[in-house]
């Protein structure tokens, strides 16, 4: 049953039907009135502006012409194959192509009539051409002369083929908004759009589809971004007062003999002041009564898993177990190594769960866990499974949480009848602005000063006439008694040229450091787990000076000795990548080098990239250019965290927003935290309808 007109599947629109219905389904997830009515444009036409083909220059952009198509030839053959379409306004001549939808392009055109062409201008062969522009007859023009700005919709060759051109979308949207207009209900409530002085939400949709002019067009998307971030954020800050308020865990009250022996006696270095007020941090958390849920953001090598580490040791202290959860089988024996080196002479178990654990092991180390003798569990997601029973799990920490689903995060902290304490850990740190969205439910902590002794990594970005300079750098660096990581850029494993790629690397390198002098070893993510495992351990025993490798060292593999990290084509890498990389070296006291090899053909962005990683080793300041070059979509899984939601706000050009919508958001349930009163009807309504599933995302 409808509940509400605008809950009315699509085919029911006039000029609709079922069979294009299933199109807009299939093409652009338009299955009802609403979402069609969300379906902004992603650009406008100023139907008031055209230019002429002789004023075409290399700095125009989307431009708008009026005039004749006057002939129609098709080129090539088979796939080859293009229509050109001769296109004229009396001040010059140019050519509107098409590669694809050809049988649609040539079916709208008549040759002599009248057509308004709008396309971004493309110069090949000393002239102008038109890929793919839109056309129409000028007959058939939208917009009104109150309406000089044409909403322009996103479509594909396949809509176009069902007649689905931008203008008929505008068609189509314009019906339902005529339909519609005066039952769209209002989402906020009248006191915030009264305090943000906001048009209402039905003149937002209007005029975000059909502008008046520029001012409303404005008016429109603060309305509408507004919106979206606001009920992010209040399903955030709400998620956090309920656990303030209502999840309470257990009180570690006690700092106790194996945290003071610890600090005493096996303390690998003095703490850093950022560690101590994190330790501070945590511990207060931990003693308040309520559930602790914290984010420790920190660069690699900053010292988190010693954090992490003296965090499990107060939970020890208190008769509780602890457990850590990475994404890889890797990282997880990297912790488990790592651990149970400093936990040496200390009388605590700790014991590592993957899916390579042997049954044998699992069925000793599941008693051990559910008697309680066993106090510290360090695994991957194999933690999860039902066998896995604790007898008194009192923390978790969760490392490079975003690799792991919300339904996987949620099952592991409900194997205690009385909620864990939960640190998530990152080494990717987040810029603020995406933090707040991201993990906007959790209290943060930052590491933000290395351990005492650790040089700066120097960053370099060399092209391939360099190569011999890199090569004598790199045997000087051996001659030290220094170790090197080549990494190359395996995208896809499975590509047989990308593993031509690696080979071509590896016979290089060994005709430049041949046998018996120099020795190498090889990882990549074809190789068998032993023989991985079986190819690190050499390098980490020194009995192999170079390894060259994929991305699978990317995590997990800590090798003090190692001083060089070079990157092959890195400009094919992402910054976050990038940064993860470079921290492989740096681990020890000696001075250590990242150099970044890269092809002459370099796209703005990627310029951009590599000029960052050669000018700062701040993963903050990494963050803050990566969240500019890529958008937040694309970064720290986003879309598995609700940002699926933003359509129109963008978190970088948003900021401002964000933090307004963030402090209403603040002041609306600190005002009223059930959301009861009469005036927050609508917020009730709207969350309602919204199918955020926040309840376990932390």
């Amino acid at each position: 049953m409808v509940q509400h007109i605008l809950d009315t599947p699509i085919e029911y629109l006039k000029g609709v039907g079922p069979s294009r219905a299933e199109m807009l389904r299939k093409e652009v997830g338009v299955f009802t009135f609403n979402d069609l009515l969300h379906y902004y444009p992603f650009r406008y036409v100023d139907r008031s502006k055209f230019y002429r083909i002789s004023d075409i220059d290399s700095d125009s952009a989307w431009i708008q012409l009026r005039g004749k198509i006057i002939s129609m030839q098709i080129l090539g053959t088979g796939r080859t194959s293009r229509l050109v379409l001769q296109f004229t306004d009396g001040s010059g001549q140019t050519e509107l192509v098409f590669f694809q939808g050809i049988k649609w392009a040539k079916e709208k055109v008549i040759i002599g009539k009248e057509y308004i062409v709008f396309g971004k201008p493309n110069y090949f062969n000393r002239k102008y051409n038109f890929p793919h522009p839109d056309f129409e007859p000028a007959d058939e023009e939208v917009s009104s002369p109150n309406e000089p700005l044409q909403p322009y919709y996103s479509t594909s060759e396949k809509l176009k083929s069902r007649g689905f051109t931008p203008k008929n979308f505008a068609r189509l949207i314009r019906t339902l908004l005529n339909q519609v207009y005066n039952a769209i209900p209002e989402t906020l409530s009248p006191a915030l759009i009264h305090s943000l002085k906001l048009i209402s939400r039905a003149e937002a949709l209007l005029n975000i589809h059909f502008p008046a002019n520029a001012v409303l067009l404005e008016k429109a998307q603060q309305r509408l971004k507004f919106d979206e971030l606001f009920f992010i954020q209040l399903q955030i800050i709400r998620l956090k007062f309920i656990r303030t308020e209502k999840v309470k865990s257990r009180v570690f009250s006690r700092i106790g003999e194996n945290f003071n022996n610890f600090y005493k006696n096996n303390l690998p270095f003095e703490l850093t002041n950022a560690q101590k007020r994190v330790v501070k941090e945590i511990r207060a958390d931990m003693g308040s009564g309520k559930q602790m849920n914290r984010l420790l953001q920190g660069d690699v090598g900053s010292g988190k898993t010693l954090v992490a580490l003296m965090s499990m040791l107060i939970a020890i202290d208190n008769d509780c177990q602890a457990c850590l959860m990475a994404p890889t089988e890797i990282l997880a024996a990297q912790h488990y190594k790592t651990i149970s080196k400093m936990l040496a002479g200390l009388n605590i178990e700790v014991a590592l769960l993957t899916g390579s654990t042997r049954k044998a092991e699992r069925s000793v180390l599941h008693q051990s866990l559910s008697e309680g003798k066993m106090q510290i569990l360090i695994g991957t997601h194999a933690l999860i499974e039902e066998s896995v029973q604790f007898r008194n799990l009192g923390l978790v920490v969760i490392d490079e949480q975003h690799r792991f689903g919300v339904a996987q995060r949620a099952r592991l902290w409900e194997k205690s009848l009385v909620p864990p304490h939960i640190l998530v850990m990152t080494a990717t740190p987040i810029p603020r602005t995406l933090a707040m969205t991201l993990y906007g439910d959790l209290e943060v902590s930052v590491i933000d000063e290395l351990p005492p002794g650790r040089k700066p990594i120097k960053t370099y970005h060399f092209f391939e006439k360099d190569r011999l300079k890199v090569i004598q750098f790199m045997r000087s660096q051996i001659e030290q008694g220094r170790q090197i990581y080549i990494v190359y850029p395996l995208i896809n494993e499975s590509d047989k040229l990308e593993l031509q790629a690696l080979s071509e690397g590896i016979d290089n390198i060994t005709r430049h450091f041949p046998l018996p002098q120099y020795h190498v070893s090889i990882v990549h993510g074809q190789l068998k787990a032993a023989d991985k495992e079986s190819e690190m351990k050499r390098f980490l025993e020194r009995k192999t000076q170079i390894m060259v490798a994929t991305t699978v060292i990317e995590v997990g593999v800590d090798v003090p000795n190692a001083s060089v990290m070079i990157i092959e084509n890195a400009e094919r890498f992402g910054l976050s990548q990038l940064h993860q990389l470079r921290g492989r070296v740096g681990r020890g006291a000696d001075q250590s080098f990242c150099i970044l090899m890269s092809s002459y053909k370099l796209t703005t962005e990627g310029k951009k990239r590599l000029e960052t990683m050669v000018r700062t080793t701040d993963g903050f300041d990494i963050a803050e250019v990566d969240l500019h070059l890529r958008g937040p979509g694309d970064i720290q899984g986003t879309q598995q965290s609700g940002l699926v939601g933003l359509k129109l706000a963008n978190l970088v050009k948003d900021e401002k927003l964000l933090k307004l919508a963030r402090e209403f958001a603040f002041r609306t349930l600190e005002d009223d935290p059930g959301l009861q009163k009469p005036e927050n009807a609508p917020l009730v309504r709207h969350l309602s309808n919204k199918e955020f599933d926040w309840g376990k995302i932390s």
